[in-house]
């Protein structure tokens, strides 16, 4: 039976709409330049004083760095040891706060980490806090039980997760069968994960532009110019050039800052970033004795890396290395071989090898330009240095430099106060009780989510167990999912039947969708899951094409980007294309 895909399910204007908006009155408070998470972040928390922002990402949003980090929201334990205690502070106060703010995406991970002597570390662990060391070696259970008791101090802010607990070898082994023997004991702590980190930055964006009508965003509209005061951005969509001027400039490009500012007229050498590579692999046997933690271990280097359960796979994460071309990274097969060798060290009685390996992916962190030596020891807190005004250029540019997934809020707030006083405006409102996207009323308890499921089926007339999967989808905005799929013939796809026709229909009409590879890679997760087939890659397509005109050429060669992008930057091939 054909599906009906629909018509776009809210008045929300169309992206035509919004650019002959913006067109007409040519000018903005701010131009926020990189949809990333920190530019979502601003964007979001400016549109809510009332501030009319513009944002603007030269690919979808939140497909760059932010889609390749770690996904994990985490305090960072390990900057304790390089002495950065105010980042850890407040890593963990925002750490804290999305799990109350974005309780859809973000969710606690018990975490342990194996230890493998007693005493290890102490004098290497106070000369790196001395700034007298380069990289740290090993860490021995003193140091490790320490270090655990502060961080537990700095978390207790907003508590919302348990404190950490010590095992000796005995209980570990049988807490986690098949963990190296030669641990002599474990530390296990709390932090959390995110399940759709891409999706995040897209409700980000959709609340400012909820927020504040006359703020707007765009995707696939790369800054190309300026000439004076005046900003020149490319419609990727119909070539057309917009031409805006701002008060204010705001450089959120990531390890792309350089090249922004470049563009601008502004010769920066801001960026020194790091690339990290990351591994899924399906491999139900680790999956199993992991037991829903993630192990936070030593690999043999010293490096610190990181394996967990995601979405039915194991992530297994991540490399440090310098990067000076953010567009020419990939994970690559010495990488993806010196993750999997850790694995081996960590559960030795397990096979790992490369046909286990379903996506892998590589981001570089936008760092401070640093001539450290070893890249684990560069700051991972953020700054926002300020080009003032010129001559021939009458706003100034704030470059957002460094930072992490998990700070983006307080970064945000911190940069939105300046930006404000420049302005000569004061804030209206705080965002550290604001809650995200589908996050707002969403049911934590177990008996409130029963509840919002049995509510929302008699709504909808759905069934409950696809009620429950949109909710974990999308949170609260399920509602809005579940109201597209039963006003016409809805069906599960044919080659991930999890999602519906209907479903994608709504996605690629209602989330500023340009590309089927916005839909693959960042809309939903079959990708990160290894589930992407060319017959799937038609199928999204076929619906896709449906509602924005694309005729059989537009969809083959959509399509064939998606193939290309999976090779290339995913190591995942396809057969039957």
């Amino acid at each position: 039976m054909p599906v009906d895909a629909g018509q776009p399910p809210s008045p929300r204007p169309d992206r035509a709409a919004r650019r002959q908006a913006l067109a007409a009155r040519a000018s903005v408070d701010v131009a926020i330049i990189g949809a990333g998470i920190n530019g979502a972040g601003l964007f979001r928390d400016l549109s809510a004083q009332g501030v009319d922002c513009l944002l603007v990402d030269k690919a979808d949003y939140g497909s760059g760095t932010s889609a390749a980090s770690s996904r994990l929201i985490h305090g960072g334990l390990k900057y304790l040891e390089t002495g950065e205690f105010r980042l850890v502070a407040q890593s963990t106060l925002e750490r804290n706060l999305l799990l109350r703010n974005a309780p859809h995406y973000v969710h606690p991970l018990p975490t342990t980490i194996p230890i493998f002597s007693w005493t290890k570390g102490a004098g290497a662990a106070l000369r790196t806090f001395l700034g007298r060391a380069g990289a740290q070696r090993s860490r021995g259970a003193a140091i490790i039980a320490l270090g655990l008791q502060i961080y537990d101090r700095y978390g207790s802010r907003h508590r919302a997760l348990p404190r950490h607990r010590m095992a000796g070898r005995r209980r570990a082994l049988r807490e986690i069968p098949g963990l190296t023997p030669r641990i002599v004991a474990t530390g296990t702590y709390y932090d959390a994960w995110i399940s759709h980190p891409e999706r995040l930055v897209l409700e980000l964006v959709q609340d400012g532009m909820a927020l504040n009508p006359g703020s707007t965003a765009f995707n696939y509209m790369p800054l190309v110019g300026r000439r004076g005061g005046e900003l020149r951005f490319a419609d990727a969509t119909s070539g057309d050039i917009l031409a805006v001027r701002p008060r204010l400039v705001v450089n959120a490009a990531g390890p792309w800052i350089d090249r922004v500012n470049a563009v601008l007229g502004l010769p920066t050498r801001l960026i020194g970033g790091t690339k990290g590579s990351h591994l899924v692999l399906r491999h139900d046997e680790l999956l199993a004795r992991l037991g829903g933690r993630m192990i936070y271990f030593e690999a043999d280097d010293g490096r610190i890396c990181l394996v967990f359960p995601y979405l039915g796979r194991v992530l297994v994460g991540s490399t440090d290395i310098r990067a000076d071309d953010p567009d020419a990274i990939v994970c690559a097969e010495e990488e993806g071989e010196y993750l999997l060798a850790s694995l081996r060290a960590l559960f030795p009685a397990l096979r790992f090898d490369r046909g286990q390996i379903v996506y892998s992916y590589c981001g570089v962190r936008p760092l401070p330009h640093s001539d450290v030596a070893d890249p684990g020891l560069i700051s991972r807190d953020h700054s926002a240095p300020v080009l003032e005004p010129e001559a021939d250029r009458p706003f100034p540019v704030l470059s957002l430099v460094g930072g992490k997934w998990t700070t983006f809020r307080g970064f945000a707030e911190e940069v939105a106060d300046t930006v404000l006083q420049c302005l000569g405006r004061t804030r209206k409102q705080g965002t550290r009780d604001m809650p995200i996207g589908g996050g707002r009323g969403f049911p934590v308890e177990p008996s409130a989510r029963d509840a919002w499921i049995a509510a929302e089926v008699r709504r909808s007339g759905l069934p409950a167990e696809r009620v429950a999967a949109l909710l974990e989808r999308y949170g609260t905005r399920a509602s809005a999912v579940a109201d597209h799929c039963r006003r016409g013939r809805d069906g599960p796809l044919a080659h991930v039947p999890a999602y519906t026709q209907r479903e994608i229909a709504f996605l690629a009409a209602e989330e500023d969708v340009l590309h089927l590879a916005d839909i693959v890679f960042c809309r939903t997760t079959p990708a990160v899951r290894g589930q992407v087939t060319v017959p799937l890659l038609d199928e999204l397509a076929a619906i896709a094409g449906a509602l924005h005109g694309w005729d059989r050429p537009r969809r083959d060669t959509e399509v064939g980007l998606c193939i290309e992008a999976l090779a290339g930057r995913h190591g995942v091939r396809l057969a039957g294309r």
